[in-house]
């Protein structure tokens, strides 16, 4: 009887490590497989006479003809491949800023919320930070912001809001968030029941028009509303209101 038992207790430990490696392998492989940058992206990732762009750890997106005081750290989108979002950091390094997209583990920031310590740590020359990021990676960077208030002084929000737990009414941030009029995941009503958890003088960008995949470029995106107005139209009003949060970064 002890033999049959101990054998039983064998076999499903068996099966257990079997199960747990099979998910481990499938979850792997789901993060590996993120929504892929659209040429405009890859274009992006090139330096010309404005903007230097230096690969890595990180993507740095450097002005040229400018010393840059003021720094923004971007967090990408849940399974969005991060240089997505090269074309809106590239526009905002050529007016002066320096820009860093994060490569998340797995592609999913809420792995390495803390990623942007390194960062400010490895640029000392940046006296002025302002983090954000896309959807999920939106979320982490409000969720870095509430656990270093003394590393940064802006947070902005593409399409995204942060968790309850990272309340910021109290924080004195400068914060904006930009959303879409048809974002069919960060939906008004979830953006609307965050205004709560962010200061009062909070700048709120409607885009009229706007989706959800839009404030990337990678294509379309599963649960997301068709867009009604072009992806370069709604860049061209993300990258504007980034760049006035950070020129006003106090």
């Amino acid at each position: 009887m002890r033999v049959f038992v101990r054998k039983k207790i064998r076999f499903f430990s068996i099966l257990l490590v079997f199960v747990i490696v099979i998910v481990t392998v499938g979850f792997v492989v789901w993060g590996e497989t993120p929504s892929q940058p659209m040429p405009e992206a890859l274009t992006s990732l090139q330096s010309d006479s404005f903007v230097n762009v230096t690969p890595g750890k990180w993507i740095t997106f450097s002005p040229v003809r400018s010393q840059p005081t003021t720094g923004f750290i971007i967090y990408p989108g849940g399974r969005v491949d991060y240089r997505s979002y090269a074309p809106a950091a590239h526009q905002i390094a050529s007016q002066g800023f320096l820009v860093i997209i994060v490569r998340m583990p797995l592609n999913l920031a809420v792995i390495n919320p803390g990623a942007a310590t390194d960062i400010i740590s490895a640029h000392p020359e940046i006296t002025q930070w302002s983090i954000g990021g896309h959807s999920l990676g939106g979320a982490m960077a409000a969720n870095f912001a509430k656990k270093n208030q003394e590393l940064v002084q802006g947070l902005v929000l593409w399409a995204a809001y942060p968790a309850s737990s990272d309340d910021l009414s109290d924080s004195g941030l400068s914060v904006i968030s930009i959303y879409g009029t048809l974002d069919g995941l960060a939906t008004l009503d979830k953006i609307n029941l965050s205004r709560s958890l962010l200061p009062a003088d909070t700048t709120w960008l409607s885009i009229t028009g706007g989706n959800h995949a839009q404030f990337g470029w990678y294509g379309d995106q599963s649960g997301d509303n068709p867009a009604k107005i072009s992806r370069a139209d709604q860049q061209d009003q993300i990258v504007s209101a980034t760049i006035s949060l950070l020129e006003n970064l106090n």
